[in-house]
């Protein structure tokens, strides 16, 4: 059998025992099955997606001011199913932002980061800072109207940041206003920057949950102290199988957006022509800007934009912090606070986003 003869060629020069005996041992308690559990690896198949679409798309894309829209108006218009790989990239990346959502929400309510795996909360969430970035970054490369416009907001957002914000303005525009200047930038960091740091996040997350294997319920971690034996079944093929199924369900999901509700490319920039209603950033970015405007010009001797942009600074080293400020879940102790504190912001997020989308 050609198969079982490669296998046994690379054997004899790789030594693929650890590999066979990882394959034979590895085991998923019993209590995972449940779809919490697979957000992880659905996360990995969208950005796996992403990469490939990404990939196929720089093979006609410019990264200039002059050339970019026209650029991304060919592959939709000439290129043989251009218009799907742009659109299957434009809606695996929302979808793969939401997943790494509900992922991070579905660790924070289950206490998956508790210890020993803070360092994989921190990679994790790394993993989804930089999602956002490649979401913020890849809206300006159709170079077209709204995503100009937006790209105005976001980069004024950012010099709203105490201390620093005047120089990550210039560092992200390349200048004092977006230009073809930031069109490069967005496009090094969204090719090469970005891609860069991760791989480097995703590697070591991979290894460490590799190493310290799925985390089990509160519940569960006592009565295994307790003497009980924790069930399992095996990685390959059980859970590798269950893990495939649910790719299909999301390349189903994904193929049928793509076909049915293209993305637009709206018109190309022209940095002087009125900004247009409606202009609004991502989904993933609309609850932090709605909330930014709904705060007054000034609280204080503090300016609104400011102190939203403190708050949201704040808010997200807790998020970074949360395996070291939750004491009582590493005693796997339960933690009411924080799972309503989980509730509170998820509620706050979703309503949020709605409003800000409807409101826009």
């Amino acid at each position: 059998m050609l198969q079982q003869r490669v296998i046994t060629w690379l054997d004899e020069r790789l030594d693929l025992s650890d590999v066979k005996h990882f394959i034979a041992e590895k085991g998923v308690p019993v209590h995972t099955q449940k779809v919490w559990y697979y957000l992880g690896g659905m996360t990995l198949f969208l950005l796996g997606i992403q990469v490939a679409t990404g990939i196929l798309l720089l093979l006609y894309y410019r990264p200039s001011a002059e050339e970019a829209y026209e650029s991304v108006q060919f592959i939709v218009s000439e290129v043989e199913f251009g218009w799907l790989i742009r659109n299957m990239h434009s809606w695996s990346a929302n979808l793969l932002i939401a997943a790494a959502i509900a992922h991070m929400f579905s660790v924070v309510f289950l206490r998956a980061y508790r210890k020993p795996r803070e360092l994989t909360w921190l990679s994790g969430i790394g993993l989804l800072f930089l999602m956002f970035g490649f979401g913020f970054s890849g809206y300006l490369l159709p170079w077209n109207e709204l995503a100009f416009f937006a790209t105005k907001v976001g980069t004024g957002i950012a010099g709203a940041v105490p201390v620093v914000g005047k120089f990550m303005l210039r560092f992200l525009r390349g200048g004092d206003d977006v230009t073809g200047a930031t069109l490069s930038r967005f496009y090094a960091l969204h090719v090469a920057v970005f891609p860069m740091l991760m791989t480097a996040f995703l590697g070591l997350h991979l290894l460490l949950v590799q190493r310290q294997g799925m985390s089990v319920p509160i519940n569960v971690e006592k009565q295994l102290r307790e003497g009980a034996r924790l069930r399992q079944i095996p990685f390959v093929p059980n859970y590798v199988l269950r893990d495939v199924l649910l790719w299909y369900v999301a390349l189903a999901i994904l193929a049928a957006l793509a076909a049915l509700s293209p993305w637009e490319l709206g018109r190309k920039a022209d940095p002087f022509a009125p900004v247009p209603a409606g202009i609004r950033p991502e989904w993933y970015f609309l609850a932090m800007f709605y909330t930014l405007k709904l705060i007054p010009s000034h609280v204080l001797i503090i300016e609104g934009e400011q102190l939203g942009v403190i708050v949201f600074g704040l808010a997200a080293v807790i998020l970074i912090l949360l395996p070291f400020l939750d004491r009582r879940s590493s005693r796997a102790e339960p933690n009411p606070f924080v799972t309503w504190a989980g509730v509170a912001a998820l509620i706050y997020l979703v309503v949020f986003t709605i409003v800000g989308y409807l409101t826009a």
